[in-house]
């Protein structure tokens, strides 16, 4: 069944389940160590957070006061069914509400035809972060 629906979350009333699927994505499949996980940025951020039919945390995105989006995660078995696409336009729909002109995402090089597709455009120069080639990509908001 592909039923989830996507809310915005609170740090922390819904850090358990935010740090479950961020900790399932980045520590453990993609082996990016804990402490540049846990940036100590997260109170700060507006928190999205995809749940399943049964409430389960499906997959999380975070964005900054300054318009970075980051920490888009979604559980393996919830790829390739729309999450990460709804994420975005939810994150982006929350960018506008809050006036901001320009998002900006550090993607991991394998991920920006993602972002390209909802319009981002690379800015900068490949580079290495915890060990993965990321891309600067950056989006004007109408």
């Amino acid at each position: 069944m592909n039923a989830y629906t996507i809310r915005i979350a609170n740090w922390q009333d819904d850090g358990l389940a935010l740090r479950g699927v961020r900790e399932t994505v980045f520590v453990h499949e993609q082996h990016i160590p804990v402490e540049l996980e846990w940036d100590g940025l997260d109170m700060n951020c507006l928190h999205l957070l995809a749940v399943d039919s049964a409430k389960n945390a499906i997959a999380t995105a975070r964005l900054l006061p300054d318009g970075v989006i980051g920490r888009m995660a979604v559980l393996r078995e919830w790829r390739g069914r729309g999450v990460g696409g709804a994420l975005l336009l939810r994150l982006l729909e929350e960018a506008r509400k809050r006036e901001i002109q320009q998002v900006t995402l550090n993607a991991q090089q394998y991920a920006s035809g993602f972002y390209a597709k909802f319009g981002f455009q690379m800015a900068g120069k490949k580079f290495m972060d915890a060990g993965i080639p990321h891309i600067r990509m950056s989006l004007w908001l109408s």
